[in-house]
């Protein structure tokens, strides 16, 4: 099978990589860019651990074919920090105690900045609604729902 070239933006830089037909963009990053941070989960985009935003909606990396993202950008969860700094997401996510064995946080993350990008001052409800494509098996939710909101009500969500 030919591969086809693919150009677009991964957290802010330009990449190129070739993939084959059919390739999921979850594998695109994971296996050709080497970006771990978006995980698999239940492959089928009903567990949301493999959320990214493109062009800053949020999208089920393994639902998305590889190659609709040219020319498009990509963001994962390795690419909201500041170099060592982390994004007050994630500093409210380990003050609440919102991770617990860590495979939904990704998705999780990408959910809620995708939430606090558009609307900085979610409502209770507007958080269960953003985060709701997840699965959790650990924490029960509420953690991961208080940690949003101490992230919004800090005022400390950047776009």
């Amino acid at each position: 099978m030919a591969k086809t070239a693919l150009q677009f933006q991964h957290n802010g830089r330009d990449v190129a990589i070739f993939v084959d037909g059919g390739t999921n963009l979850l594998v695109a990053l994971r296996e050709l860019i080497g970006d771990m941070t978006p995980k698999f989960g239940c492959g089928q985009g009903g567990c949301g651990t493999c959320s990214v935003l493109i062009d800053g909606e949020l999208h089920l990396s393994c639902l998305t074919l590889a190659e609709t993202v040219a020319g498009r950008s990509v963001e994962t969860l390795d690419g909201i920090k500041d170099g060592p700094n982390l994004h007050p997401l994630q500093r409210a996510f380990a003050d609440n105690f919102a991770a617990q064995c860590g495979y939904c946080t990704p998705g999780m993350l990408m959910a809620a900045k995708a939430l606090l990008d558009r609307n900085p001052q979610p409502s209770r409800a507007e958080v269960v609604e953003a985060i709701s494509g997840n699965i959790c098996r650990c924490t029960g939710y509420e953690p991961i729902i208080n940690a949003v909101l101490s992230a919004a009500s800090g005022g400390r969500a950047r776009a």
